[in-house]
């Protein structure tokens, strides 16, 4: 029996050493975009980008919340945990092209879910196709990024030319104006979208009677207002966002715009632009993307509410498209990650190609299918400020 045990011990001891002394082979990475590797106790990182701070924080703060609610409900990969870095551009092409830099010279950075701002993306774009880093953003419509960025770009929001056709048609056929002017605070964004509802809006066979830019972040909009009532419009369309057009409809009235129509975009949609406009902002419209009732959808509002303090669309409409935009970059990375050893390998290209390939993913936007960058499920709807509320304009 004594020599029986001494020889398993004897056999236990070898495998030992042979285990310690011959540990797995390094892995050898063939993705032509090339891996990244992670150690234990190394995490895997994934950025939020978008405006935290400044004019535009309301916006930022609440997609990055819904990112890190996707993030608790999927902390990890093969044991390896997720990192959610959140990096903030203030809304600029220049600290969105800085925040991409310095993701790219991260090493453990494998995805982003942003920008938010569209101008912010096209900065960024480059740098993330030569780093090989994956985008998934939120919220930025502007028809032509996917374009921009045909090997990491893609989106859960919809793209602006189906809004700025849209949009065209409601207001020649729904709201029945004929002669508009259409304002833009000088964005990627908001110019390019007022300028696609004025070339669809004219194609109906309306009246562009003139098309106004602006200073975003200023407090007074009079002078800007004034020329844009001499034109005498029915209504204005506005490309831009929440606080700039707050402080428009307030000076409206007195720069001689009295009875005339406000017609904002998703941009401008939220409590915070009630909240900012006041009795101001009673009768003009916004776009929005309706978020399909689901128990996910309550549960997500719950969680929200629970976390922040604030009910969720107080903010912006986008908390969950933040949520979507991470939870698809993590469901791809978790298809896409290779355990070798104690190591996890993340490649890149397949890592890009997961995400491409994503097909009816549960989202709380909706159901999710990529096709060369759009994921998108859903389609924008028109809503109306009505006793201090948004509700759906008539029509629809």
């Amino acid at each position: 029996m004594r020599t029986r045990i001494l020889s398993i011990i004897a056999l236990l001891v070898t495998v030992t050493a042979l285990t310690s002394c011959c540990p797995a082979a390094a892995y050898e990475c063939t993705d032509e975009w090339g891996c990244a590797v992670f150690e234990p106790g190394q995490n895997v990182k994934v950025a939020y980008v978008g405006p935290m701070t400044g004019d535009y924080s309301a916006f930022g703060t609440d997609i990055s919340r819904g990112a890190e609610l996707a993030m608790k409900a999927n902390p990890d990969v093969e044991g390896f945990k997720f990192e959610l870095l959140t990096e903030d551009t203030q809304g600029s092409p220049e600290q969105g092209a800085a925040v991409a830099n310095k993701l790219a010279a991260d090493p453990q950075v494998v995805a982003v879910a942003g920008h938010t701002f569209s101008g912010s993306t096209i900065a960024a774009i480059p740098i993330y196709e030569e780093a090989h880093i994956i985008m998934m953003s939120p919220s930025t419509t502007l028809a032509k990024l996917p374009g921009l960025g045909p090997n990491v770009y893609n989106r859960v929001a919809f793209s602006d030319h189906v809004q700025a056709d849209m949009a065209a048609k409601y207001l020649y056929n729904v709201v029945g104006v004929k002669k508009i002017v259409t304002m833009h605070d000088g964005g990627a964004y908001g110019q390019a979208l007022a300028e696609d509802v004025a070339k669809n809006f004219e194609d109906l066979g309306g009246a562009v009677l003139g098309i106004e830019a602006i200073t975003p972040g200023e407090t007074d909009y009079s002078a800007p207002l004034a020329a844009v009532a001499a034109l005498e419009p029915e209504l204005i369309y506005f490309g831009g966002y929440d606080a700039d057009a707050a402080v428009m409809v307030s000076q409206m009235a007195g720069a001689g715009l009295d009875g005339v129509k406000f017609f904002g975009c998703d941009g401008t949609y939220g409590v915070n632009y009630i909240d900012l406009a006041g009795d101001a902002s009673e009768g003009t419209y916004s776009t929005y993307v309706p978020i399909p009732p689901s128990a996910a959808f309550d549960q997500f509002r719950a969680d929200y509410e629970a976390a922040y303090g604030d009910p969720q669309g107080k903010l912006s409409p986008f908390s969950p498209h933040g949520y979507d935009s991470a939870a698809v970059l993590l469901d791809a990375i978790d298809r896409a990650a290779i355990k070798h050893g104690n190591q996890l390998v993340i490649p890149r290209k397949a890592l890009a190609d997961a995400v491409r390939s994503t097909k009816d993913f549960p989202g709380l936007t909706g159901t999710l299918t990529c096709t060369a960058g759009e994921c998108a499920s859903a389609e924008p709807i028109f809503m109306i400020v009505e006793n201090g509320e948004w509700v759906e304009a008539p029509g629809q």
